[in-house]
């Protein structure tokens, strides 16, 4: 589907910035409770239907109204999947932990300072858990976490420039933009102006 689409029918900005970033790190997700599943093919299930329904008056309307009923029975599927991650990776291991609370709180907070006290750890030692178990240090996995978010934001237009420094928590539209030049390479405006 269109991502003009989809960004028109995220039910919360940050749920679904989450359940996107969620789905690149598992890309494939198991309905294994029966009601999730039954749920989520009576829908696909609709959709079609209502597509096949080329003579209807107001085709286009009820393909689209079914549609947005579909996405956000994913985004309900997905949400419960990032919520049940969360609980089990709270009794992981230190790494499980960190990449959490960097999926969690990166769109606030940059510093691999705060999620070593989050883990009552130091920083050093953060970064070590990070290079040995991944081959990244944690500084790193925190830019390409802010990387994916920044992106994703900037692609949503319903949102504009001031609401997405202000979303992630920058004091002022000019200290973001320097921050997305040089994370990005090139500022918000030249983001957006690329994707047009």
């Amino acid at each position: 589907m269109e991502k003009e689409f989809l960004f028109e029918n995220i039910p919360d900005q940050s749920r679904g910035i989450d359940a996107t970033l969620h789905s690149k790190e598992y890309p494939v997700l198991h309905l294994g409770d029966k009601k999730d599943k039954h749920r989520v093919l009576s829908n696909f299930q609709l959709l079609y239907d209502k597509s096949q329904q080329k003579k209807h008056l107001f085709y286009h309307e009820v393909l689209k109204f079914q549609m947005r009923l579909f996405i956000l029975e994913m985004w309900h599927t997905f949400a419960n999947e990032i919520e049940n991650r969360k609980r089990t990776v709270q009794s992981g291991t230190l790494y499980e932990r960190f990449a959490q609370l960097v999926q969690e709180h990166c769109k606030k907070e940059r510093e691999v300072r705060f999620y070593a006290q989050q883990l009552h750890i130091t920083p050093k030692y953060l970064n070590y858990i990070c290079k040995t178990t991944s081959g990244i240090t944690a500084s790193e996995w925190i830019k390409r976490y802010v990387r994916e978010r920044l992106e994703l934001l900037l692609q949503n237009t319903q949102l504009n420039i001031a609401e997405i420094a202000d979303n992630m928590g920058f004091s002022s539209r000019s200290f973001f933009t320097r921050y997305v030049k040089k994370v990005l390479g090139v500022t918000p405006s030249e983001y957006r102006n690329r994707l047009r």
